[in-house]
C-alpha cells in the first residue's frame, strides 16, 4: 500500500511540474462546476494513479484535477468511494495519503446531504461543525501507533469555520452550521432513522465524509466540510427520494459554494 502512495504521488509530481498543492479538495454529488474553475487545470483520471479507488456512482467523475485556484494551488478530486461501494470504510485512505505527501496540509470536503431542519432546504448550504459516526465504520481499524488515537474534540478546524462564516457574510449567501451523520448507505434512511438522527443532535444526513474527516486528521491535515441539501430527509417531505432528485438540488447549490470556496482560498492565501 505504501508504494501505491509513493507511485501516485510521482506521477502527480511529473505531470505537474512546478505545482505544490496545499489544499486537497473532495468534491460530493453535482459539484462539477469547482472543479471547471481551476487555472491551469491538470487532469488526471484515478484509474491513472494506484490506490485511488474508482467511483462506482454515475455523478462521480473519478479525476483528480490539479492547478490554481483564488491564489492557491490545490488538488481536487472529483468524486469518491462511498462505504457501499466496496465495504471499505478506508477505500479513500491511499488518494488522501498521496495528497498529503504531497504537501496538502489542508482538507475542504464536500458532500450531498439532506436536511432534518425545516428552515435549511434544498439547495441551501450547511457548514459541517461536528459529526454523528452511526454507520459505526472506522477507517483506522488496523493502524497502528498512537496516531490512530485521533483527538476528535477540534475535528472541524474552527479557523476554516469561521472563514467559511465571513466569507458568507461578504457574499450574502446563507449558510446554515450543524451536525452531520453518517449512514452507510445506499438505501436512504428511514423515517424511523431520521426521527432518531434528530434526538441525538444530527442536522444533516449523508452516505460519506465521516471517513475522510477521520482519516484527514489521522494525518494531521486541517479539515472543513460543507454539505449542499439537496432533499428533505426521509419522512420530512412529500416527495420520494431518489438519487436523480439529489443530483439536481445540489446543482442549485454548487454556484453558492463555488464563491464560498473562491472567498475561502483567498482566505488561505494570505495566511
Amino acid at each position: 500500500m505504501t508504494e501505491d502512495f509513493d507511485v501516485s504521488a510521482q506521477i502527480i509530481r511529473e505531470r505537474t511540474p512546478g505545482l505544490a498543492p496545499s489544499v486537497a479538495m473532495v468534491l460530493g454529488s453535482g459539484l462539477g462546476a469547482v472543479a471547471e474553475a481551476v487555472k491551469n487545470a491538470v487532469t488526471i483520471p484515478y484509474s491513472d494513479l494506484p490506490g485511488f479507488p474508482v467511483p462506482t456512482v454515475q455523478s462521480h467523475a473519478g479525476s483528480l484535477v490539479l492547478g490554481r485556484l483564488s491564489g492557491v494551488d490545490v488538488a481536487i478530486m472529483q468524486g469518491r468511494t462511498h462505504y457501499y461501494e466496496n465495504g471499505l470504510a478506508d477505500a479513500m485512505k491511499p488518494p488522501l495519503r498521496t495528497l498529503s505527501d504531497l504537501g496538502c496540509k489542508t482538507a475542504i470536503l464536500t458532500n450531498s446531504a439532506g436536511s432534518l431542519r425545516t428552515e435549511a432546504g434544498p439547495g441551501s448550504l450547511m457548514m459541517i461543525t461536528d459529526h454523528i459516526n452511526y454507520a459505526g465504520m472506522n477507517p483506522l481499524i488496523g493502524e497502528g501507533g498512537n496516531e490512530r488515537f485521533v483527538d476528535m474534540t477540534q475535528g472541524y478546524d474552527r479557523k476554516l469555520i469561521q472563514s467559511f462564516r465571513d466569507a458568507a457574510g461578504s457574499l450574502g449567501v446563507t449558510l446554515h452550521e450543524g451536525t452531520y451523520i453518517w449512514f452507510s448507505g445506499p438505501n436512504f434512511e428511514t423515517p424511523a432513522e431520521v426521527r432518531a438522527a434528530r434526538v441525538l443532535g444530527a442536522d444533516a444526513v449523508g452516505m460519506s465524509t465521516v471517513p475522510e474527516v477521520l482519516i484527514a486528521r489521522w494525518l494531521g491535515m486541517r479539515v472543513a466540510a460543507v454539505s449542499i441539501i439537496a432533499n428533505p430527509a426521509a419522512g420530512m417531505g412529500e416527495t420520494a427520494l431518489s438519487h436523480e432528485m439529489s443530483m439536481a438540488k445540489s446543482a442549485e447549490g454548487a454556484a453558492d459554494l463555488v464563491r464560498l470556496l473562491d472567498a475561502v482560498l483567498e482566505d488561505i492565501s494570505h495566511g
